[in-house]
């Protein structure tokens, strides 16, 4: 499909050859080429290899480095001659090479014994022959080393009992004593005529590579080429801009049509109970990009949005760089919730995938989570009173009873806490974040739990020590019975959170309460009192320590239904080394369990 970006790679390429023909021209006709700014000038006969512009002659090809020195390749046995260009003298035909790597004396004794006559150049030779001697000296930066006939040394401190000799040769050619220069010549093409009178030089349009031809360096032609080049450059810079400006009109009108549809689709989706997938331009589009934090978690920020004006979301983004889990939390969350549809856990509307971006969409609950109602009774502005939160405690009861019994796979949470219950505008219960869920097949219940997973305060024993039992559902019944003391004392239940030292505050005031020693609670009358009595037994019995001690959902919403707390009986507190033991669930509800349960 086209697209803006094509219409802009289409017209960069036409810009690309148009400017490749004009200056390949230019490059043939007027302008001297470079590497860098402080490189020789190269022009015919020498071209630049790999590149469009210029033109030379067969033989004279010369490379850029990445360091922008000009390097010119002369074909030796086994391996090439690498040299770089200082200087070019056009006038006398002249080319002045060094060595990069600071060692001309090693390329010298290579190029004298590998013949260059296949390359279009020839030493330049002194007025007489001269001897050398070439000697090996491990010693040295250079270990090919220069010793002149009549004994001068390039280092007169060097002791040449270091080196052993290569070979005596007796040459003409010019080679400046002390100095990494070589000096090359060419005789054809010959151009000098040319660059004595200032013009420049190219081939006959003949075609005959012995003849040459001069013309001024400043063609007539020039300035119409170079008019025409700016003519051709801005006009396909002007069109380009139209023709980008109307594709992408028409990409944005195509676009939210799209829109309309992948939303109708989605709403379609929603009415059926499957969630959507979403890309991550539509996670933007949908949360205004990620204009409002509502919530942050140690997995990602949680964003608020919009599907239409009448359905709002909550958009949870996991983090990039998270790579602990492997994305597992995603595919958990994803594949727990999929197709979870009670009215007490959360709804999962869709999800993103895309690339490295992962999101969940939620419904989105204006009264936030139950963590912003656990208060003192006193506190009259947020304070829900005892019945609603007894209607809370059964709602998120009977959110997990439908995990644990009523799904196709049995769901265990493994984070249970008031920041994971969502609540909407009837205060109706919703458990959310399903990030550390475990499943399982419905005839098993004990699952392998290889790290301690869950949030401080809320971690059932058994998942720090298996001293205390296999991990099953139960673990969940611990985390809510933690929820419910936190309900009834109106505060956190936990003191300084560390993973080596935190301190469980008021399971002993618990008591004390349910006692009759302690009534700080504010109790307005008598069937508040009993609600209170009723939500703190029934916590006390899900903290137990021992898995087998504590009832299950089923059981824990018997005794939170009950018309009365007589039949319930205070436990023996679980953070009294003394009281700590197996205990007895209250008879009336101990056949509650579920049976696939073995301990």
């Amino acid at each position: 499909m086209i697209t803006c970006y094509n219409i802009s790679a289409v017209m960069i390429l036409i810009i690309v050859v148009c400017n490749t023909v004009i200056w390949g021209v230019n490059g043939c006709i007027g302008r001297d080429l470079r590497c860098g700014r402080h490189g020789p000038p190269i022009r015919f006969p020498f071209r630049l290899k790999d590149t469009e512009y210029g033109c030379g002659y067969p033989g004279f090809d010369l490379t850029c480095s990445h360091t922008n020195k000009t390097l010119l390749k002369i074909p030796t046995h086994p391996h090439p001659v690498i040299l770089q260009v200082t200087s070019i003298d056009y006038k006398l035909q002249l080319l002045h090479v060094s060595d990069p790597e600071n060692c001309l004396s090693k390329q010298f004794l290579k190029l004298l014994q590998s013949p260059i006559s296949i390359t279009p150049f020839q030493f330049e030779s002194s007025d007489h022959n001269d001897s050398f001697t070439f000697l090996h000296c491990s010693s040295l930066f250079c270990p090919v080393y220069i010793e002149y006939s009549d004994n001068r040394l390039l280092d007169q401190s060097f002791d040449l009992i270091h080196c052993t000799k290569i070979l005596d040769i007796s040459s003409s050619v010019f080679l400046r004593e002390g100095e990494n220069d070589l000096v090359l010549k060419w005789s054809k093409p010959n151009c000098r005529k040319c660059e004595i009178k200032g013009k420049m030089c190219k081939l006959n349009n003949n075609g005959t590579e012995d003849e040459i031809e001069c013309f001024d360096r400043h063609h007539k032609s020039t300035k119409k080429i170079l008019l025409l080049a700016a003519v051709v450059f801005f006009g396909s810079i002007l069109v380009t801009l139209i023709l980008r400006a109307s594709l992408c009109l028409y990409t944005h009108f195509k676009l939210k049509g799209e829109d309309e549809t992948r939303i109708e689709k989605f709403l379609e989706d929603y009415r059926t109970f499957n969630p959507a997938r979403f890309s991550y331009a539509d996670i933007k589009r949908i949360t205004n990009n990620f204009r409002e934090v509502i919530g942050e978690g140690a997995h990602g920020k949680v964003f608020k949005g919009k599907l239409s004006n009448e359905i709002c979301v909550a958009v949870k983004m996991l983090n990039i760089n998270n790579t602990d889990n492997d994305g597992k939390e995603f595919i958990n969350e994803v594949n727990a919730m999929g197709k979870v549809h009670h009215i007490n856990v959360v709804r999962l509307l869709g999800f993103c995938a895309d690339g490295c971006y992962r999101a969940l969409v939620y419904n989105f609950f204006r009264n936030g989570s139950l963590q912003n109602f656990i208060t003192p009774p006193d506190d009259m502005d947020h304070f829900l009173g005892w019945k609603k939160l007894q209607q809370i405690a059964i709602g998120i009861a009977k959110g997990i009873e439908y995990l644990h019994m009523s799904c196709d796979q049995r769901i265990l949470h493994f984070d249970i806490n008031p920041h994971n219950v969502l609540l909407d505008e009837d205060f109706v219960p919703k458990i959310t974040d399903f990030g550390l869920a475990k499943l399982c097949a419905k005839n098993k219940s004990i699952v392998s739990v290889t790290t301690v997973i869950g949030t401080l305060g809320y971690i059932a024993p058994e998942v720090f020590s298996r001293n205390f039992g296999n991990v099953s559902y139960k673990a969940d019944i611990y985390s809510y019975g933690m929820l419910l003391l936190e309900m009834v004392g109106g505060r956190k239940n936990i003191g300084k959170l560390s993973e080596e030292n935190f301190q469980v505050l008021y399971p002993e005031w618990i008591h004390n309460l349910l006692e009759g020693r302690d009534m700080q609670v504010n109790i307005e009358g008598e069937g508040d009192d009993m609600i209170l009595k009723k939500l703190a037994i029934v916590g006390l019995w899900c903290i137990q320590w021992h898995p087998i001690n504590r009832p299950s959902i089923k059981a824990v919403l018997q005794m939170l239904e009950a018309q009365d707390e007589g039949n319930l009986t205070v436990p023996p507190n679980p953070f009294n080394s003394t009281t700590s033991r197996v205990g007895d669930i209250p008879k009336k509800y101990s056949t509650l369990e579920l049976e696939a349960i073995h301990e």
